[in-house]
């Protein structure tokens, strides 16, 4: 991790705005390139401003104009795969207070007491995940929606009449949401800057409340884990039901060729 001098990455009070682009941003392209640290990736953008980038899609930015901004994310669009129609977005105030203690204010403003990689780091982190999780809860509330008819449907009329395609889907749509917050994202890990410098434990310890992230994530889980104990109950009645229907063709065929037998015995 390359050595920033404080008074070079110094500001008095700036803007940071995130950017949620699509499922995954190929960043292999920047590895070579001059970097102010590695793990998420961070870059310098225009004149003054920086950039974190991480690999499931979002980009943070640091002090950078609207102009550049535009520039930058036009540019870094083309390594995005699976863009969405709609980049999620998310923007907070930071104050550059040197010897002042690192705390969320009550209006939301972060309060640094010097703008280091690692301390962007942090915070590009925790808005990350803060975007992501808002992203997942929107995608699994219209998961839920479309699940809860169903369980509707099976305590007011005890139908079994689903479609496994449908069925499927909706488990479809919970696992890839489990992947996507487990395996890429690692909502709940910590940020690798905190290996370099536990003393920013504690400022990554107020965002993280701050931005509700581990309850949300909690939420998430138990909305997911409803979701699919749901489809999973939905589909097993689906295949009892077939199978009892297979067993009633059997026994019909066995009873026509036992009156069959009959009839040719008889008359």
């Amino acid at each position: 991790m390359s050595e920033e001098s404080p008074a070079a990455l110094a500001r008095h009070n700036l803007i940071v705005r995130g950017f949620l682009l699509g499922e995954r941003l190929d960043i292999r392209g920047f590895e070579l390139t001059q970097a102010l640290a590695t793990t998420p990736l961070t870059l310098r953008v225009g004149r003054k401003g920086y950039a974190v980038l991480f690999r499931y899609g979002v980009v943070v930015l640091f002090d950078v104009t609207a102009d550049e901004e535009a520039h930058y994310l036009a540019d870094i669009t083309r390594l995005v795969s699976d863009p969405l129609l709609e980049p999620g977005r998310e923007q907070a105030h930071i104050d550059i207070v040197p010897g002042g203690t690192e705390h969320v204010d009550p209006d939301g403003t972060i309060i640094l007491s010097e703008l280091t990689p690692e301390r962007m780091q942090v915070v590009a982190d925790v808005l990350a995940k803060d975007m992501l999780l808002e992203h997942f809860e929107v995608r699994v509330a219209g998961v839920f929606d479309r699940v809860e008819p169903l369980a509707g449907r099976l305590k007011r009329h005890g139908s079994r009449n689903f479609k496994i395609k449908e069925l499927l889907s909706q488990i479809g749509d919970v696992l890839l949401t489990q992947h996507r917050m487990v395996g890429r994202a690692e909502v709940l890990e910590k940020p690798e800057a905190l290996w370099n410098l536990p003393q920013l434990e504690g400022l990554f310890g107020r965002l993280e409340r701050e931005y509700e992230i581990r309850e949300r994530s909690r939420a998430l889980d138990h909305k997911l884990e409803v979701i699919s104990n749901t489809a999973e109950t939905l589909l097993d009645l689906v295949h009892t039901s077939r199978s009892l229907r297979v067993e009633w063709y059997i026994v019909f065929l066995i009873v026509f060729e036992i009156v069959l037998s009959l009839w040719e015995k008889f008359f």
